[in-house]
């Protein structure tokens, strides 16, 4: 695919910037100043200034000599840098790749791009119009090389679309400053009569490179596309998103679900293609106001499950906030993993039910979008006799142990993460408790068994053995007790550690 470029040229940014916060200034000339060697300059000139002969570099005593009632107001530091950034992120709804070109350009990557607004004439017309709107003047560019689309945009009779068969046609009519050369070599250019690219286009290389150096022959190699320029955007590319845009501006949740639905078709089809399987996604709204409205999803398991995945982002789609309308969707895959057909295997649930392990894993999935992944847990069996040590979290559906879980001794369903201390009534040493005070409650015990030895590890830790039993108090509920070491009248230390079903 051919490469295309957009280059977009602020004329006034600064100025701009300031007339949007003071509307008054609209009709007068204006002016930022700064210090410069000792002496106040005019550093930018809105564009009746520069009708009046009042232009960036001059002498800010000079341009009131010029024109007594010239507003002038300080500069403020970074404006520029930070206006360009902000709006490199604003053009992200129109290409995934923006780059600032400072001191008052942007640059996007439009390829495979343009179609989305049927044809690259309505695409650039569209972000310029939109850019207009928010009240700064800008021109742009497109082109097949970075080069040129930044010439044409600051240099060209007519800014806008400059087809493949039109490239060198137009960089011919171009002055040499559009190929960002030193400002030597440019006046060297034009003592020498060479006012256009076309003049010396076609000149003996070796002729250019002695007089005018290699970086000469290099930015003129960047314009032809015999070197490829790339650009560092903003925002790093995604290497799986997919991007529509919207007409007109809406704002129901239809019409976000069919986007919605159409943006995980494109990426699961491409996700199958490439066999990969989608863990986390970012559903974006680029709204008319500049902002964006954003939600987001995770999977326990890789899937391109379409169906599983908008409901998943359904149940969110009620987040979005759309304002006065949406004119672009964004979905992007944040995190992919590898997803083989062959993995599709059963995996063993409790008892004699067999679920298949991708149903189980969207479960999970809408179990956690309801009420949060942090408290759904996967348990597996651990190599050890000390109750805390026995169990440990599964890092993901697919972990395996060779450990077996113990059936042969019973244990309850819930273990607090650490034993809480309890009062207890005991008759005599080895005896179960009658009763036992946890908090404020106090359990009296109808049903007891035990006691059941459990040694502490010496290997890992050193410390008492513990005794315990499992006891059942008048309203039916069943915990598990045990006391720390053996009997003590004096200081006997007694424990809650779980409760059973």
């Amino acid at each position: 695919m051919q490469k295309r470029y957009v280059s977009l040229w602020f004329r006034h940014l600064a100025t701009d910037w300031f007339t949007l916060r003071q509307p008054s200034l609209k009709h007068r000339a204006f002016v930022l100043r700064a210090p410069l060697n000792g002496r106040m300059v005019v550093v930018s000139a809105n564009a009746m200034a520069e009708e009046q002969g009042i232009y960036a570099g001059m002498a800010l005593a000079d341009a009131r000599a010029m024109l007594p009632t010239l507003e002038v107001q300080d500069q403020m530091p970074n404006l520029e840098p930070r206006l360009l950034r902000r709006l490199a992120e604003w053009c992200i709804r129109f290409s995934p790749a923006v780059a600032v070109d400072l001191p008052d350009g942007l640059l996007l990557d439009a390829t495979g791009c343009a179609h989305l607004w049927k044809g690259e004439e309505p695409y650039v017309e569209q972000i310029v119009q939109k850019i207009s709107g928010f009240g700064y003047e800008v021109r742009a560019a497109m082109a097949d090389t970075v080069r040129l689309a930044w010439g044409a945009a600051r240099f060209g009779n007519r800014a806008g679309v400059i087809s493949s068969e039109d490239h060198i046609h137009t960089l011919k009519k171009l002055p040499p400053e559009a190929l960002q050369l030193d400002i030597t070599v440019t006046d060297r250019l034009h003592q020498l009569g060479l006012h256009h690219i076309g003049q010396f286009i076609n000149m003996p290389r070796p002729s250019l490179r002695s007089r005018f150096g290699v970086s000469f022959l290099s930015q003129l190699d960047k314009a032809l596309g015999c070197v490829v320029e790339s650009i560092q955007p903003v925002v790093p590319v995604a290497p799986y998103q997919e991007r529509r845009p919207s007409p007109e501006p809406v704002a129901t949740a239809a019409a976000i679900e069919t986007a919605l639905q159409q943006l995980l078709e494109k990426l699961c089809l491409r996700l199958q293609h490439e066999q990969k399987g989608l863990r986390m996604a970012v559903f974006k709204c680029y709204r008319v106001d500049r902002k964006i409205s954003s939600v987001n999803i995770t999977t326990s398991y890789p899937s391109r499950n379409t169906k599983h995945l908008f409901k998943l982002f359904q149940t969110k789609i009620p987040l979005i906030e759309p304002d006065l309308g949406i004119e672009l969707f964004e979905l992007e895959a944040v995190k992919v993993e590898r997803l083989l057909a062959k993995q599709s295997k059963i995996i063993h649930a409790c008892g004699d039910v067999q679920l298949p392990r991708a149903a189980l894993a969207e479960l999970v999935d809408r179990l956690g979008n309801r009420i949060g992944s942090k408290y759904i847990y996967r348990f597996l069996p651990d190599e050890h006799h000390w109750p805390e040590r026995s169990i440990r979290l599964a890092a993901s559906l697919d972990e395996e142990t060779n450990t077996h879980w113990q059936t042969n001794m019973v244990r309850p369903l819930l273990l607090l993460e650490s034993p809480a201390s309890i009062q207890v009534s005991a008759p005599i040493p080895d005896y179960p408790p009658m009763l036992f005070r946890y908090g404020n409650t106090v359990h009296t015990i109808v049903k007891a068994d035990g006691p059941e030895r459990i040694e502490q590890e010496w290997w890992l830790q050193q410390g008492q053995h513990r005794d315990y039993y499992r006891v059942e108090d008048d309203q039916g509920n069943r915990y598990w007790l045990f006391r720390l070491g053996h009997y003590n009248k004096k200081n006997d230390q007694w424990f809650l550690h779980g409760y059973f079903a």
